[in-house]
């Protein structure tokens, strides 16, 4: 099986599903334990220990049809208590989303050329 991380470029299968989730939180452990128990075959990368780079959130982003800046929980707790301001670069939210990326919106499925935000742990057999 290839590896969804390969020099900052993400790398995808059809034979698996690649699930970037926060293992803090609680939608991404219960994602997590959802395409286990019902035999998916997944690779796991938790953002919390294995750093994203900018090239891999542009492209989660852009794989999600959406802008970066849209990819940062702007209700998480940690947001609100360090940002204020809500006008960055797109380069600002990549570091915001690099040095805490508890504040980014996850768990993220990718298999082959679909990628879903899982909203709920059921969202990833959507994929």
């Amino acid at each position: 099986m290839r590896s969804s991380i390969n020099k900052g470029v993400i790398a995808t299968s059809d034979r698996q599903i690649t699930l970037y989730y926060n293992s803090r939180s609680r939608i991404g452990k219960q994602a997590l334990a959802y395409a286990k128990t019902h035999g998916l075959p997944i690779e796991e990368v938790d953002i919390l220990k294995t750093p994203l780079t900018g090239t891999q959130i542009t492209e989660l982003a852009g794989r999600l049809g959406i802008k970066i800046n849209e990819l940062v929980n702007q209700e998480h707790y940690k947001y609100r208590k360090k940002f204020t301001a809500k006008c960055f670069s797109s380069e600002d939210w990549i570091t915001m989303i690099q040095n805490h990326p508890e504040i980014m919106k996850q768990p993220i499925a990718l298999r082959g050329e679909r990628t879903v935000l899982v909203n709920t742990p059921t969202d990833i057999i959507r994929i």
